[in-house]
């Protein structure tokens, strides 16, 4: 594991069920589920992505945030027990700590193979990027155990491939394939299972040429405008627009264009 700061840094001394990499010379952090067969996700686990996910958004060796899993599968979902023994209070919190990939100010892609339910599949929608293969399936299942998704599944994805095709997922706990899932909007790219590392790999240092700060100023504006009118959404663009003028990546942006050539991006 690498070490990792955060204020909680006592709960992150012994991961459950995940590592964490770090490259610092490709500016990459990789979170991997390694937890058996089906990288099953435990509540405790939960808790502690959520402090990961903070701690790499601070970490000035990382630009993206890479979510996967060893072997075939990346998360047949939640310790299914766990649920009837934690506490309402911990339940309660499921959802903020699932989100902690979307209030990342850095680009987090999710690298999805084989089976990916419930859990597995709701912190992926809180990804910014999914890659899926020719086996990855996604699935929310909690109707076979007279439950609904607790951690953002259902709003997150409506908002993606609008309520026809959510309840037909929720409420038929229904598995679509990965194709499906690209032709569908819902992930970014489908390839080859073989390729799922190299397709990763392709848009880790993709994102990496960017400007750090015009990256997290769009990210930002597009996780706050998704629900805002067209007319506030257009609002906040050009607030957003106007800041970045006086970066000093937008300056080296333009000279960059009419020096033709690669530009050197600082962050600021």
């Amino acid at each position: 594991m690498t070490r990792l700061n955060h204020p909680a840094h006592e709960l992150l001394e012994r991961l459950d069920g995940f590592r964490v990499d770090i490259d610092a010379g490709r500016e990459r952090a990789d979170i991997v589920l390694s937890n058996g067969q089906f990288n099953i996700i435990s509540m405790h686990q939960r808790e502690q992505l959520r402090l990961v996910f903070e701690a790499l958004d601070e970490d000035e060796r990382v630009r993206v945030i890479v979510l996967r899993a060893e072997g075939e599968h990346f998360s047949s979902g939640g310790d299914i027990k766990g649920f009837l023994e934690a506490s309402p209070e911990h339940v309660s919190k499921l959802a903020w700590n699932i989100a902690a990939p979307a209030r990342c100010s850095k680009p987090v892609i999710a690298a999805n193979r084989g089976f990916c339910f419930g859990v597995g599949f709701e912190i992926s929608l809180a990804c910014d990027f999914r890659i899926v293969t020719d086996t990855t399936y996604y699935a929310l299942p909690e109707q076979k155990l007279g439950q609904i998704p607790g951690s953002g599944g259902s709003a997150r994805l409506q908002k993606m491939v609008g309520i026809t095709r959510t309840k037909d997922i929720v409420m038929r706990s229904r598995r679509i394939p990965g194709q499906q899932a690209y032709d569908w909007g819902v992930a970014t790219e489908c390839v080859p299972d073989a390729e799922l590392e190299a397709a990763t790999d392709r848009l880790v240092d993709e994102l990496r040429a960017f400007s750090p700060i015009a990256q997290r100023t769009a990210k930002k504006l597009l996780n706050d405008t998704e629900d805002s009118p067209l007319s506030i959404a257009i609002e906040l663009e050009g607030h957003c627009y106007s800041r970045l003028r006086s970066s000093d990546d937008f300056r080296e942006g333009v000279e960059a264009f009419h020096g033709k050539r690669k530009p050197q991006f600082r962050g600021s």
